[in-house]
């Protein structure tokens, strides 16, 4: 009896893992391959690294996601080498043989050559970073309390986010739920004006890919909820104590968060595929790699030169693993393949606080109803049932109350898995 065709999957993102779902019982053997053994819901993981949800609620077990369909499998390994030409993959637990390859890496920070972002800014791509983000902001109250030396205890007390998108601003939104609630029931000693919370933004609004009004809103927003906005100020240095802005300006934070630019996280491959915007891979209308009809770039790996509107949403990732798992089913049965096309249902961003802007249908929206459409959307998306229900009764909880449950420093402070610290000499 002839084999079925082989499928690997690179990545158990949202698009991997909506390509695998979407081979399900197609006649094909499935193998999904990534370095954890969980999917991460990645739109939540700034409400772990704020103390809003607990690691385990925003992810899932991806062999509990595959379990359904008898021709899904997993494996739990790193990437070490892709040899296009011999169609094989090299992994630190066994070398594998594909007949079509679908690589969904995702993406990784760009620090655009800033000196010392890598080195000193906290980022928000993994689980780990979002724990350690937690850690350390949760670190710098407690060490605050003790400090008597009024600098010291101001740096410990700023926190800095580079960049307006999404996730720069969803931060600040949930950092000041966070001060103005519960930090301020635990540690009476500090008055939550002390704590100030910057966001820097490069360009002369938020959210530059909305409309000019809904990024005027959301500015208006913050700085009405304490948030001081920066528009048009770019950093040039992060340091352990701070970092600098072009014009000369210095602020001292024990926390830089670094919520700007992404570019591919392309694995190690023989030929290194060509790159595009970002150092995404570059791939055609279809989503293949030139030269390489049998080899598939989803998500925010890939630059799609066709389509200049998408923009690394969740939403898009999914539809291109829908998109790619019919092509590959496609091509077995000899049929032509159309170009990959997105349809846009609108795009929907929190602010915090209960407020969020939208777009649906060309109608801008600002205030409560994105802020809940928002909520509603992401719960849809969530994967798993359990999870679901748990995040919803969580959130209840958080906005019923006003308290963020999870205010754990999990890490020795001495670990040196901790990506930041500041020195301190506490004076008694």
């Amino acid at each position: 009896m002839k084999p079925y065709p082989r499928v690997v999957i690179v990545g158990a993102g949202f698009g991997g893992l909506q390509t695998a779902q979407s081979l399900a019982e197609k006649g094909v053997e499935v193998l999904l391959i990534d370095r954890h053994n969980y999917h991460t819901f990645i739109p939540l993981l700034y409400q772990v690294a704020t103390a809003q949800l607990a690691p385990e609620q925003v992810a899932v077990p991806i062999r509990t996601l595959l379990r359904k369909a008898k021709n899904l499998y997993f494996l739990q390994a790193e990437v070490q080498q892709i040899d296009f030409p011999a169609k094989e993959i090299k992994t630190d637990r066994k070398t594998l043989i594909y007949d079509y390859l679908v690589l969904a890496t995702g993406s990784k920070s760009n620090f655009f050559d800033v000196r010392g972002a890598e080195k000193y800014a906290f980022r928000l791509k993994t689980l780990n970073q979002a724990i350690k983000l937690r850690n350390h902001l949760l670190r710098c109250f407690e060490q605050a309390t003790l400090v008597s030396d009024n600098a010291q205890r101001e740096q410990l007390l700023t926190i800095a986010i580079v960049g307006g998108g999404a996730t720069g601003v969803e931060l600040a939104g949930s950092l000041v739920e966070l001060i103005t609630n519960s930090l301020q029931r635990d540690f009476q000693q500090l008055n939550p004006q002390e704590v100030k919370l910057l966001l820097v933004q490069k360009s002369d609004r938020l959210f530059t890919e909305f409309p000019r009004s809904l990024g005027n809103y959301t500015a208006k927003k913050l700085r009405r909820l304490g948030v001081k906005v920066l528009l048009d100020s770019r950093v040039i240095t992060v340091s352990a104590d701070g970092l600098e802005l072009d014009d000369g300006t210095f602020i001292a934070a024990a926390t830089v968060i670094w919520a700007v630019g992404v570019s591919g996280a392309i694995p190690k491959c023989f030929p290194f595929p060509t790159t595009g915007k970002q150092r995404k891979v570059k791939v055609s209308p279809t989503l293949q790699l030139a030269n390489y009809p049998e080899v598939f770039a989803i998500g925010d790996l890939a630059h799609v030169p066709s389509h200049k509107s998408l923009s690394g949403v969740a939403p898009e990732a999914l539809q291109q693993g829908v998109y790619v798992a019919r092509a590959i089913v496609k091509q077995l049965q000899g049929k032509r393949i159309k170009p990959f096309s997105y349809f846009n249902k609108g795009r929907l961003a929190i602010i915090g606080c209960y407020a969020g802007i939208g777009q649906i249908a060309g109608v801008n929206l600002r205030g409560f109803l994105p802020w809940l459409f928002w909520l509603t959307v992401h719960l849809i998306y969530f994967p798993d049932w359990r999870n679901r229900l748990m995040i919803t009764l969580t959130w209840l909880h958080n906005y019923l109350i006003g308290d963020r449950p999870v205010r754990l420093i999990l890490s020795d402070p001495k670990s040196a898995s901790i990506e930041r610290t500041v020195p301190l000499e506490i004076k008694n």
